[in-house]
């Protein structure tokens, strides 16, 4: 597990899966949660704008997980 820390109250997953570089643009983002590959604290999620705070997790099938912080 990664630690990815922000400096907002929250962030959007799209821009989280940049952020942390796991997507490469926000279109890559799109793919990856449209093909089912994104979970939020174990959920399956299809919303890609879904809002993500400090302690959430973010699992990428075949990618890894990484934990949003606060910085």
């Amino acid at each position: 597990m990664e630690e990815v820390s922000i400096t907002t109250p929250m962030i959007q997953l799209d821009q989280f899966l940049k952020w942390a570089g796991i997507a490469e643009t926000g279109g890559h983002a799109k793919e990856l949660v449209e093909a089912g590959l994104v979970t939020v604290n174990g959920e399956l999620v299809h919303e890609r704008r879904k809002k993500l705070y400090p302690g959430d997790m973010i699992k990428v099938e075949n990618g890894g997980v990484w934990k949003v912080t606060s910085g």
